[in-house]
């Protein structure tokens, strides 16, 4: 039988208001949990393979009070939900990210603000020297935790020496430990660069002029460079003026990917312009011979009208309604030639590789399914493989909506998908949740372990896998 510790019983969110009624962000499967629970011993339908151990860990937004104002999705305060598995059984944990501003309320994204936003660390979710690291949409402060237990350290500055913030999607070399960082400044020309190494040490800040403020999301890493990107969504002149959240796409700007050397000063980068487009999450890039490859998901029009319903959050809603396409991009360090091509015409996003060759050539990824919702969901997980440019569905099932997944390899196995793929699902008539363990190699067939959680998981945004040799002592 399970064994359940209620770590912390908070006060559950007040109804939501009129306004906030409306908001499908704060209600359904997106309404936050107020318990934070220890729950070990898991039921399990099915098996749990014995050859998987590690930590399933999800980022996302959770909000401890409910909104008086305007709320947008990316406001929620930060909470991770946990699967923590070894010796065929599992624990489940949810934890508030307890950053400094965790009890601020005011910096919405929808309210005028002199351009400081929350920071709730509620986006994406990394491993670096042996802790995870919480790290926030609009460019925040990193916050340190615990892999196993999720307590919160601290903030992280890297022994006083990060200048600003770090961006969302910054990564880490599973071959060096260092963790590659980029920082935007909302309404300033410029990215600052830097690397980490593995055992938490500043070596390397440079920064990056740009013709004028920029709103990247995400960046790419290969063995020796890295990638940034100069994209066409930007702030409107108003936006820029009144310091509100106001972007548009420029239809005169190209898409530019910027290739620089891991540890070069940022006069060295060398930008290759492509037509327009805009970029959330990238998939993998590497080096073949003098070009940089980089696969990523390439936004196209969602096609979708303002739902009246919604009233004042339709306009959120579409535009978190994300809909793309798998593409390629390749970019002649040699020659200055470029090259790109749509890899798959279905609709997928929030993607996620075998995290030990990220940086290097791959052939699989695995993608959230996009559901026909005027909302972010995915109805099911798709496998790709690179190489053929043909994917794999792994459904979930009518009215039942997952996260981003991730994939954990199998003790001692060998082969880039030689392991499991893991996500949490929740079902919108039951109200329930449970974490599906698949076969990577065998993606179609049925789950090999429906893991059954103690409460919902509200969706979200990012995950990782965390291996044992991963984990701090």
């Amino acid at each position: 039988m399970p064994d359940l510790d209620i770590v912390a019983d908070h006060e559950p969110p007040s109804a939501p208001n009129t306004l906030n009624a409306r908001n499908p962000y704060l209600n359904g499967i997106y309404a936050p949990v107020h318990r934070e629970l220890t729950v070990r011993n898991l039921d399990v339908i099915g098996e749990i393979p014995h050859d998987l151990s590690g930590v399933f860990v999800r980022n996302g937004p959770n909000p401890k009070e409910m909104p008086t104002g305007m709320h947008h999705w990316f406001d929620g305060d930060g909470m991770l939900h946990a699967i923590h598995i070894e010796d065929g059984r599992a624990t489940y944990r949810n934890r508030y990210i307890r950053t400094s501003q965790m009890n601020r309320r005011d910096g919405g994204i929808f309210e005028p603000n002199p351009g400081t936003y929350r920071d709730t660390a509620n986006t994406d979710i990394v491993c670096h020297n042996g802790e995870l690291m919480a790290l926030w949409y609009v460019s925040g402060q990193p916050v340190r935790l615990d892999p196993v237990t999720l307590e919160t350290f601290r903030s992280e500055n890297f022994g006083g020496k990060l200048p600003g913030n770090v961006s969302a999607h910054s990564k880490v070399d599973p071959n060096t430990g260092e963790f590659i960082w980029f920082d935007y400044a909302l309404y300033e020309p410029h990215y600052t660069y830097g690397v980490v190494n593995g055992a938490g040490e500043m070596t390397h800040i440079t920064r990056i002029d740009l013709p004028g403020p920029r709103l990247p999301h995400d960046m790419a890493i290969t063995e020796h460079h890295s990638i940034l990107m100069d994209l066409p969504v930007v702030f409107t002149e108003a936006g820029r003026k009144h310091k509100v959240w106001h972007i548009h796409q420029d239809e005169t700007l190209p898409t530019r990917f910027g290739v620089i050397p891991r540890h070069g000063d940022g006069q060295s980068i060398r930008w290759f312009s492509f037509p327009p487009c805009y970029i959330y999450h990238v998939v993998n890039a590497w080096e073949e011979g003098d070009e940089i490859v980089l696969m990523a998901c390439r936004m196209v029009d969602n096609g979708l009208s303002l739902d009246p319903e919604l009233g004042p959050y339709a306009a959120m809603s579409n535009v978190l309604s994300l809909r793309a396409h798998l593409w390629e991009w390749r970019m002649n360090l040699k020659t200055g030639a470029t090259k790109e091509r749509q890899v798959d015409d279905s609709m997928a996003e929030f993607p996620v590789v075998n995290l030990g060759i990220t940086g290097r050539q791959s052939r699989y990824s695995y993608h959230g399914a996009i559901a026909d919702l005027p909302l972010q969901a995915f109805d099911g997980l798709l496998k790709y493989d690179l190489k053929r440019g043909t994917h794999e569905r792994h459904d979930f099932g009518p009215n039942r909506y997952g996260c981003e997944p991730a994939f954990a390899p199998r003790l001692d196995g060998s082969g880039e998908d030689d392991g499991y793929v893991i996500s949490f699902v929740s079902d919108a008539v039951e109200g329930r949740s449970e974490a599906l363990i698949l076969d990577a190699r065998n993606f179609s067939d049925e789950p090999l372990a429906r893991i059954q959680l103690p409460q919902r998981v509200p969706q979200g945004f990012h995950a990782t896998w965390v291996t044992p040799e991963e984990m701090r002592p």
